[in-house]
């Protein structure tokens, strides 16, 4: 399967407001998923460092108002420009009668509010009724320095269960009893020679016994692994050993090493992709179920016993080819953020889907343990409820507390929360292409600057250039339903204002990025105008780059 992760995670600095933390495992067919490394990406040309002040205008209540300067994030580093954000309000539309409903705001990477969107009435009322997490999930860290007495004390006896094992072979396992007797062949002969040499090695593997890439003993590894399966058992030793040592069993059974390196196929690859990094840097994977409705793919995945554990192992490989590639030093990104999509997935009515679904619970959480940094389900339909009801007695309390709702108004400020627009797929509100469509003048890198539109108020974006150059842009609103237009207006009075883009309304069904350029000849300011008519707030994302041009 094709990698489509961003080559570079992005800066630390830039880590996720205290929105809610909470993670999860998957739904459906299952968050089997996890992520795939990615290639590194070309080099663009880097724009010479200039000053840029971001400050917002409030237009709204008063002409005399005095000007409000954003926080000190809002700057960013352009090419000789300043940016100035105006609010001006429009005459209001009829009240709606619907009720609307928000999530709380939250600060952004850039320093403004990130607003939930609003919904209707009915869809308020069908949110309400998706399972809340009433426990805020924090993800611990995995430095020894860092643990309480008590888990420094269990990590160490576990780490001894771990040595006596080895000197005495219990990781080990008796080979499957064999079946009835039958007339020997050339081949088997062979198998049975294999199966002998196997044996006899046993206790030098043992010695270099080692699980996800890492060895289980000296090694500075080694710790963050045990913690995995100590953290999974509430810090109880002797159930952290035994889970520890079902999971080498559960491997050897299952073939694990050898299935890294099988060709499945890549039929699922629209299925689980890796996609950009979380404010916090995981990886981010998403699930999307939605593409089971595809009578032949469903078919071809779930119709039988054997296409249902040929989907496992698929399933199985990507994790385990993703796993390899986290960072297991400590104090590394070790885990992976899931987003599990559920726009038009199919039901739970689906018995197929509901068997594959429970195998694949089962064997994440006997063998997977604590890869997950958080699991958020969007576009989550009115029978999810339900479907939740079911497979939630499969779920550990750790689980469960890691999971994020949201219904389909709410699913791109949802995410934005835990990932920056930049850094999610345009299909899910924000920039960033997928790595086949290549962008020529943006990528991951480039953040985006995130805007409140009030209801029945006109958003101005100035971009203030003071030297010659090329300026370039890209911005969306989510949702739309907004009218957008763009000019140049000239320092010199005498001189005409250039029309970039008339102002013309457009709708969730057009295109859901805009992408311009302009060539500046002369100073002055680019006016990027979002003209919000609605009784809805809406979100505005935009950036762009300056190109100086010399003489």
């Amino acid at each position: 399967m094709a990698d489509r992760t961003p080559a570079v995670p992005p800066p630390a600095d830039r880590q996720p407001s205290n929105a809610q933390e909470e993670d999860p495992l998957p739904l459906p067919a299952e968050s089997l998923v996890l992520v795939a490394d990615s290639p590194a990406q070309p080099e663009k040309e880097s724009i010479p460092p200039t000053q840029v002040a971001a400050e917002s205008v409030s237009l709204a209540a008063a002409e005399n108002e005095p000007v409000t300067l954003l926080p000190p994030a809002a700057v960013v580093e352009f090419g000789s420009v300043l940016v100035v954000e105006k609010e001006e309000p429009l005459q209001p539309p009829p009240r709606s009668t619907e009720l609307d409903s928000e999530v709380e705001a939250k600060p952004s990477h850039s320093g403004r509010d990130v607003i939930g969107v609003e919904s209707t009435k009915s869809n308020a009322i069908e949110e309400q009724k998706l399972p809340q997490t009433l426990v805020s999930f924090k993800e611990e860290s995995n430095r020894v320095a860092d643990l309480a007495d008590s888990e420094r004390k269990a990590l160490q006896e576990l780490r001894q269960l771990v040595e006596e094992a080895m000197k005495n072979h219990l990781f080990q396992f008796e080979p499957t009893p064999p079946g009835p007797p039958t007339e020997i062949t050339k081949v088997e002969e062979n198998r049975a020679k294999e199966v002998q040499e196997a044996t006899q090695t046993l206790s030098l593997l043992e010695k270099k016994l080692s699980i996800w890439g890492v060895p289980l003993l000296e090694d500075d590894r080694t710790e963050v692994i045990l913690l995995k399966f100590l953290r999974a058992r509430d810090f109880k030793v002797r159930d952290s050993f035994l889970m520890l040592r079902n999971t080498i069993r559960w491997r050897e059974e299952f073939g694990i090493d050898s299935l890294v390196d099988e060709n499945l196929g890549d039929d699922l690859e629209k299925v689980v992709y890796m996609h950009g990094y979380s404010r916090e840097s995981h990886p981010v994977c998403y699930n999307v179920f939605g593409e089971f409705q595809n009578k032949d793919l469903y078919s071809k995945t779930f119709s039988d016993e054997k296409k249902r554990t040929k989907f496992l192992r698929w399933r199985i490989q990507f994790l385990e080819r993703s796993i390899r590639k986290l960072d297991f030093r400590p104090g590394g990104i070790s885990t992976i953020f899931q987003v599990n999509d559920l726009k038009n997935s199919p039901g739970p009515g689906k018995r197929e889907l509901r068997l594959a679904t429970k195998q694949a619970l089962q064997v994440l959480q006997d063998n997977y343990p604590e890869f997950v940094a958080k699991q958020v389900f969007i576009n989550v339909p009115w029978w999810y409820l339900a479907f939740y009801t079911m497979i939630s007695p499969f779920l550990t309390q750790r689980t469960k507390s890691k999971f994020i709702f949201a219904g389909p108004t709410k699913s791109a400020e949802t995410l934005f929360k835990y990932v920056s627009p930049e850094q999610v797929p345009i299909q899910y509100g924000g920039l960033s292409v997928d790595y086949c469509d290549c962008n020529p003048d943006f990528d991951a890198s480039d953040q985006v600057t995130e805007v409140s539109v009030k209801p029945s108020t006109k958003q101005t974006v100035e971009i203030i250039i003071y030297e010659k150059c090329i300026i370039v842009w890209e911005l969306r609103v989510v949702g739309w339903e907004v009218s957008y237009s763009a000019e140049f207006v000239p320092n010199i009075e005498e001189a005409y204002t250039v029309i970039i883009q008339k102002a013309r309304k457009i709708t969730a069904t057009d295109e859901p990025v805009i992408s311009q350029s302009f060539k500046v000849s002369e100073l002055g300011k680019v006016l990027l105008t979002i003209d919000n008519p609605t009784s809805k707030k809406k979100k505005l994302l935009y950036r762009f780059k300056v190109k100086v041009l010399r003489e």
